[in-house]
């Protein structure tokens, strides 16, 4: 322990003689050596400091559950900070902008999103410890996210669509792509739909996206006629939307909808993938292909930001350019 006071007493002289160059070094060693010696002090073993991430993790976890964050949000937000503790086992107050960067380079293969994802995380934690003021500098801050690659939204082209909609099979299949593509519902959405959500006489549907937001989308005539099939023939009693063939009769989770419609995939001879984000982008693909205003489908889309919903306009104007091109420059 007398050990340890030493210690502290020269790490504390040469820090301060780092900062303030004309400090007495020999008063502020008297005075320390007067104040400490009220303290017992003990230096944290490399154990004890490996686990001070893992605690302030856990504190920020619970901080976003009062906030409201989703579960899912949560879960990643988890999985994300647990794989830097276990890379970086200092205490957080130790961790460094290099540390960050280190961190980030040390993850060989894997795309610049997935690299902007861990690192908004490591920013929310770390900007809320400075906002909690359990630190006073954040290490993430120099730290740029990423530039993203510009990539054009898939979508299917209208007859694309109509041969998934043929390749459906059952009044399940067929009432998923039906609403998915008439909604423009995200995955998550679709799976948590209930049947009280359904608004048949005005065919609109209530859905809460994310950050807990809640929104109305609409059914065309089409997607209402092969919902109204599939309910019929149902003979539960589940609250959900859309549910599971296979007794216990329970919610569909978003892996088994996934499940649904790779199974429709494997029917269906294009070149394009189909998947739930798909749907959704052919939705906003045609519907402002077809004129609808930006700011009606940011707001049927959930989206927070216009500038998500602008990226479907600059693919709708480079598609009529080269239409213009093939019909028009002859």
């Amino acid at each position: 322990m007398a050990q340890d006071k030493i210690r502290l007493l020269n790490e504390v002289q040469s820090l301060v003689g780092t900062i303030c160059p004309d400090v007495d070094i020999t008063k502020l060693t008297l005075r320390m050596e007067e104040v400490l010696a009220n303290y017992d002090t003990h230096r944290k073993s490399h154990e004890e400091l490996s686990e001070d991430i893992p605690e302030k993790i856990n504190m920020f976890i619970s901080a976003m559950k009062i906030e409201g964050l989703s579960e899912s949000t949560i879960a990643d937000y988890q999985i994300e900070l647990r794989l830097f503790a276990a890379h970086c086992k200092k205490a957080v107050a130790q961790v460094t902008t290099i540390d960050i960067r280190n961190y980030l380079a040390s993850l060989d293969g894997i795309m610049t999103s997935t690299v902007g994802k861990k690192l908004s995380v490591l920013k929310s934690f770390f900007g809320w410890l400075v906002r909690e003021e359990v630190l006073l500098r954040d290490p993430t801050a120099k730290v740029k996210l990423p530039k993203k690659a510009k990539r054009l939204p898939k979508s299917l082209s209208v007859e694309e669509l109509e041969i998934v909609r043929e390749a459906c099979e059952t009044d399940r299949e067929r009432a998923l792509i039906e609403v998915m593509y008439s909604t423009g519902c995200r995955l998550s959405e679709v799976a948590n739909l209930k049947k009280s959500d359904i608004n048949m006489q005005n065919m609109s549907a209530r859905v809460v996206g994310k950050g807990d937001k809640e929104r109305h989308v609409y059914l065309s005539y089409k997607a209402m006629y092969h919902l109204r099939k599939y309910l019929m023939g149902r003979l539960d009693d589940c609250e959900y939307l859309f549910v599971t063939v296979r007794k216990p009769i329970r919610q569909m989770s978003n892996a088994s909808i996934q499940r649904e419609i790779r199974i429709i995939e494997s029917r269906v001879n294009i070149s394009k993938k189909i998947t739930p984000h798909v749907m959704r982008h052919t939705f906003a693909q045609l519907s402002t292909d077809a004129g609808i205003d930006l700011a009606d489908l940011q707001q049927l889309l959930g989206h927070s930001d216009p500038a998500t919903t602008l990226t479907y306009s600059m693919v709708s104007e480079e598609r009529k350019q080269q239409a213009h091109k093939r019909f028009h420059m002859q």
